[in-house]
């Protein structure tokens, strides 16, 4: 018999995974769905983005192996691109490190740090990568649950009361933090920033901040680096994906303290062998676009979150109209169960997909979440369709 290792008890194939498998099987019933779950953005990046990549491409010496730190061009834009929208001063040399993707940087992370036992406190609800990983890493699940009534911001002192309360003998603890939040939207504030870092030093945890959302829908992008000593306890991950409309060119960076950038690529550069150069140059032209760059996308983001707002109505859901990101996260009415009998039965009823909270974690059970990354068009199309589904059930 061949059995799996140990490592994978508990984990299960990404929901998302078989959810996209569920709803392709249901398009060749000729369901047509329309699906408004995952946050994969439909645009392209900026022309010059796209022709930097053809240019390149195109050259006969670009095709080797390169660097496991990335090359120098890329790294100096992912610091100045800090330095020019976060005010935040990196050495380009030393404390950028270019990643195939932030979600590649998380495993990194966990392996790099956490021994068999170690505490790991993920926020709930959250990315469930950052469960998966650090349970791959052999680390010890913890959540720390974030709630409405709180402004989905962790109650520092029952975190450290419940880190108090523990009785793992591991002295070492990581923390994943993530604002703008996914899936709640929540926009950070620097005293925030400040309180953790501050929180980190005391209680001796490394702080794992997430930040691909900061440029969506939110004009004042910040960073937990910024913030007074962060680099002491904290490292932050950021991506192209959606800030760049680059999710599937697989660019990300880890920032941080020198002494941290080079732990890490102590495992990192036992798993890959460096990102293609013509995307790493595509990448560096990507980081240099300016306010226009950002002000239509985010132009065409409001637009849409209308048009999703009106099919939240419709469904009687109630939700925030402060988020930032490309979602909108929203209360399912009282009428339902929770988020993944409303997700059901617009699914199978209206051939719509919205992705059910509680994939986040319980707390995110009596919640749903909406892409903005469909079209207006679409989001209409789906709103119309529901409303028929409640005409029907109303009669």
């Amino acid at each position: 018999m061949i059995s799996t290792a140990k490592r994978l008890e508990g984990i299960g194939e990404y929901y998302f995974s078989k959810k996209l498998r569920e709803i392709e099987a249901l398009n060749k019933q000729g369901k047509q769905i329309i699906s408004l779950g995952i946050g994969s953005p439909d645009m392209p990046p900026h022309p010059e983005v796209i022709k930097t990549l053809q240019d390149e491409s195109a050259k006969s010496n670009v095709h080797g192996y390169q660097s496991y730190k990335g090359v120098p061009v890329l790294r100096q834009a992912m610091a100045a691109w800090y330095n020019t929208w976060y005010d935040v001063k990196l050495d380009p040399d030393t404390e950028v490190l270019p990643l195939i993707g932030s979600k590649e940087g998380i495993m990194h992370i966990c392996m790099a740090y956490i021994n068999e036992g170690d505490e790991v406190y993920v926020p709930d609800p959250g990315y469930p990568t950052y469960s998966s990983a650090a349970r791959l890493a052999g680390g010890k699940i913890v959540k720390y649950r974030l709630e409405e009534k709180n402004n989905w911001l962790p109650d520092l002192e029952q975190l450290e009361k419940q880190m108090a309360a523990s009785d793992s003998p591991q002295p070492f603890r990581l923390l994943f933090v993530n604002y703008p939040h996914m899936p709640t939207g929540q926009l950070p504030t620097t005293s925030f920033f400040e309180s953790l870092v501050a929180f980190a030093k005391k209680n001796k945890v490394l702080l794992v901040h997430d930040n691909p959302y900061s440029f969506i829908l939110n004009d004042h992008p910040l960073s937990i680096l910024n913030a007074k000593d962060a680099k002491e306890v904290a490292v932050e991950l950021n991506s192209l994906s959606k800030s760049q409309n680059m999710a599937g060119w697989r660019v990300g960076m880890l920032c941080g303290a020198k002494e941290r950038i080079d732990e890490i690529l102590r495992f990192k550069s036992n798993m890959d062998s460096g990102m293609f150069l013509p995307v790493q140059l595509a990448a560096a032209k990507a980081l240099s676009l300016g306010k226009d760059w950002y002000h239509q996308l985010n132009t065409l983001y409001r637009s849409r979150r209308e048009k999703a707002q009106t099919l939240l109505q419709t469904l009687g859901c109630s939700f925030s109209t402060h988020q930032a990101g490309m979602f909108i996260w929203a209360k399912v009415p009282a009428k339902y169960k929770d988020g993944y009998a409303l997700s059901d039965e617009v699914l199978y009823n209206a051939g719509v997909f919205i992705t059910p909270g509680g994939i986040f974690g319980s707390a995110g059970n009596d919640y749903v979440r909406i892409s903005l990354c469909c079209t207006e068009q679409k989001i209409e199309e789906s709103t119309e369709r529901i409303k028929t589904l409640m005409s029907r059930k109303s009669k």
